[in-house]
Parts: structure tokens; sequence; C-alpha cells
């Protein structure tokens, strides 16, 4: 059924069009601005799939920003403060105690800084291809072409921003749709009016106030935002998660839908944050073990968006069994990989050992590598430092885990955990090949006399850190 369209006023006096479905928890769901109608949305089969998923264990709120859609159309105000005014219409409209919010590219900024204002009314925060700093959009290459025909004809700007900027050029007939729905949207001055406002933001100085918990969601193959920009945010904002998915597509209601809808409820379903942040401690004494799937961006240009997402499911799947199975603690999930902790050291070694035997038994993980004559698995050197390792060509949906180790005294706050135990476990992941697993030395002293079986990999040298760490490759592939 389609939303009834309802109007909110907001401070300064501008009639805002929004609408709600669902029912639950509220989610409001910031324009796509400039891809902002709420009729001609409904019209499109991609966006009200998205629409009716997102509403069907909640309350959606969704609006038309100033200038654009059903919306009062005649305005000069474009900035921050005045969109902001229709964020706050909305929640004054509704009596809106506490939601969560999502935002999406150039609405992205308005819900950074409400977040960074009114985080006594979130629960969750949602980005999408988001930026903070407005030149990081801007100035690429991509936007930087599309923009030049602006000015010459709005028809030709629409398609061609539909196409390279939105969809990719293989968006095909949807990509023509979402031009249309450019050219309803708002008019062709309006859009020269807002790029100066919008290329002048920059609110990374308020990125450490927002205390939400945050969800930061980016396609790993988009041209025209980089992926360095998503990992900006997430390493700004404090306890961010960041999700990295596969795609070229800058909206999630197209490619890979699935992937994005499964991280926003598994996001969503975690508990919400108290008024105040949760207080930092020490974590104890724990095991903190990475998972990282080498060469997922390979893997998507060999299998496709939707092909490759079923498989990296897989790693999902097979990890988190194995996590269960074993007494560890999911930290988070960063799209291609895994954190999580332990207690003991045993039950960690024990876990990455089942993870990449559950992958060699399911025919989607690494070839046995070669013995020598003792029996023994040959060496493989450590990439060298900046290289990046792909699966084999004939391997074209095997999964290539490779898993790192270390042991210590992390931070915990709130559900993450932070510190040099954590980062040196990251590190060490990093240097692995996959179907490998890496341990401190830390690790191999606390299982000494359990049974595991070690190759001495050497001292080494690991990004940030000044001195050295022996690090050891379990040999999981051997059998007792």
């Amino acid at each position: 059924m389609e939303p009834r369209i309802q109007y909110a006023k907001t401070s300064d006096g501008l009639s805002i069009a929004y609408c709600v479905s669902g029912e639950g928890a509220p989610l409001l769901h910031l324009p796509w601005f400039p891809l902002s109608h709420l009729q001609a949305e409904w019209q499109i089969p991609e966006i009200r799939h998205w629409y009716e998923r997102l509403a069907a264990k909640r309350m959606l709120v969704r609006y038309d920003g100033r200038g654009t859609g059903l919306s009062e159309r005649d305005v000069t105000d474009w900035s921050i403060d005045a969109r902001l005014l229709d964020l706050e219409a909305m929640v004054d409209r509704l009596r809106l105690e506490r939601f969560a919010l999502f935002g999406f590219l150039h609405s992205s900024p308005v819900a950074i800084a409400y977040a960074a204002h009114h985080p006594d009314r979130l629960s969750h925060l949602i980005l999408w291809c988001a930026y903070a700093r407005g030149t990081d959009w801007g100035q690429s290459p991509q936007v930087q072409g599309t923009r030049a025909v602006l000015g010459k004809d709005w028809h030709t700007f629409t398609e061609t921003a539909a196409h390279a900027l939105v969809m990719g050029w293989e968006g095909g007939e949807l990509a023509h749709r979402l031009a249309v729905l450019y050219r309803e949207s708002l008019t062709q001055e309006a859009m020269q009016a807002f790029i100066p406002v919008y290329d002048a933001i920059d609110l990374t100085d308020i990125l450490s106030e927002v205390t939400v918990p945050t969800l930061v969601l980016h396609r790993r193959q988009l041209q025209s935002l980089s992926v360095d920009v998503a990992r900006g945010l997430a390493a700004r904002i404090p306890d961010a998660r960041l999700a990295l998915l596969e795609g070229t597509s800058i909206v999630p209601f197209a490619g890979d839908t699935e992937a994005a809808l499964e991280a926003i409820e598994e996001f969503l379903e975690s508990r919400p944050a108290d008024s105040a942040p949760a207080a930092t401690s020490t974590g104890g004494f724990a095991t903190v073990l990475f998972t990282d799937v080498e060469g997922s961006t390979a893997l998507t240009d060999r299998l496709g968006d939707a092909a490759a997402r079923n498989v990296l499911r897989e790693h999902e799947r097979i990890t988190r069994e194995a996590l269960k199975a074993h007494g560890g603690s999911e930290v988070k999930t960063m799209g291609d990989g895994f954190m999580a902790s332990f207690g003991s050291a045993t039950k960690a070694l024990e876990c990455a050992m089942a993870i990449q035997k559950a992958f060699a038994q399911s025919g989607r993980g690494p070839a046995a590598r070669p013995t020598s004559a003792s029996g023994r698995a040959e060496q493989t050197p450590l990439p060298a430092r900046g290289e990046v390792l792909v699966p084999r060509a004939e391997d074209d949906a095997s999964i290539r885990v490779r898993i790192g180790l270390n042991a210590g005294e992390p931070i915990a706050e709130q559900d993450d955990l932070f510190g040099t135990a954590v980062i040196v476990a990251a590190r060490i992941a990093a240097q692995a090949h996959g179907g490998e697993i890496l341990v401190s030395d830390v690790v191999r002293q606390l299982v000494a006399g359990k049974g595991f079986a070690f190759d001495d990999r050497g001292e080494q040298t690991l990004k940030g850190f000044e001195d050295p760490v022996r690090v050891f490759e379990v040999r999981w592939r051997e059998e007792a």
C-alpha cells in the first residue's frame, strides 16, 4: 500500500512532506537527496522493496527535504543548519523520544551533526556511503566530470549522474529510472545552488563528539567516493563499526541489497547505548583473533556482486559456528573479516584451526601446500610490505582466510576492544597468507604443552611498531 503523504511545518515556516510505514521502534530515514520524491520513489520496485524490508520490523519515517520532492520548493538556504530544521520538524511532529537515524551520502553530514548535538535522542546512527567533508565527494574525478555538463543540459547531467555516480555504467534501466527521479526531485537551479554549499562542508572536528553507536557502511568498489573516506569516518567516530560491502552502486537498494539489509538489521538489533557513553576499562586478559578473506575484491571481480556475497556468507557462517563451539565472543565484523575474543588461548587456537579445517573440508578452502621430504608443510615466505595477495585463478569460488592471534589486556569500551593487544593481532593477521594461522610468541607460550605444532616465522616488523614481534605459524594441516 502506498504510504499516506502528510506535512509538517519547520520552525522557519516551510512545509515538509513525510510518510510513516510499519510499527515498532522508529527508524528515521533521511532523504536520498538530491533523489528525493516520496511518491515517485515508491513507483520504483527496487526502492519500494528497500523501504518495505526496513519497515517490516519497525516504524519507518521518511520525508522530502526542503527544495525537493513534495516539500516546499521555493528555498534559498541549503545549509546543514537549514536541513536540520527539516529533521527536527519530523522529530517534533511525531513526538519521537528516541530513534535510529539513517544518513546517506549528501544527507550524512546532517545525520552526523544531529548525532553530535542530540546524542540523547538517538539509539543508533547508520551512515551509508557517507562523508563529513564535502571535498571528499566534490573533488573526485567522476564527480568533477559529471558536474561539467550541469550548466549546459539538465537532462544530460541527470542521465550521466545516475549512470556514472549512482549506479555505475552497468546500471541499465534502473539507472535511467533514477535519472527520471532526479529530474522530478529538484530543479537544475536548485542543484547548482546546492553544490557550492556542500563542497564547503567540513565536520571532521565534531566526529569525535558522536557518542551514539554508529555503523559505517560502504561499497568497496565505488569510484566516486573512496573507501578510505569510510575508514576515516569509522576511525574518528568513537567505537564506530565499519562494514565494507561489495559492489559499485552508491545506493543500497541496488546490487547486493540483502547484504546491506542484513548488516543494518544486525546492528539495529544490538544493544542501544545509554544517554552517556560507557566507561572505559581494561577488559582483563584475553586472546584476540582476527579473520580476513584474502583477495575479496578480486573475488567480486571474478564472480560478480551477488555470487561473491554468497561465497562470503559461507565465511560468516563457518566463523560464527566455530566461535560458538569454542566459546569465542564476536566483537565485530568488518565486511570480509571478524574480530573475536577468548578467555582461553587454547580455545582461541582450537577455534582458528576449526575455521581453516571447515573451509578445507567444504572444498572452498585453499589446497594443501606441498610437503617436504620430512613430511612438514613447506614454508611460504611472508608477503612483502604493501604486497596484495589474491586467490589463485583456478579457485574461482574458493575462500582463502588468513587468521592472526595475539593475547594481552585490551581496553574494553561499550561493545568493542582497543589497545596494543588488538592492533598487534590485526597486524599479524595481515601478515598471513590465505589458509594460514599466525600467532604471536605470547600465544605460543600460553598454549605450550597443549599439543599444538608451530613453525617459527622469525621476527616481523609490524606497521606502527618499532620493536619487531616474533611470529609463529600454526601447523593445522598436520594430523596429531
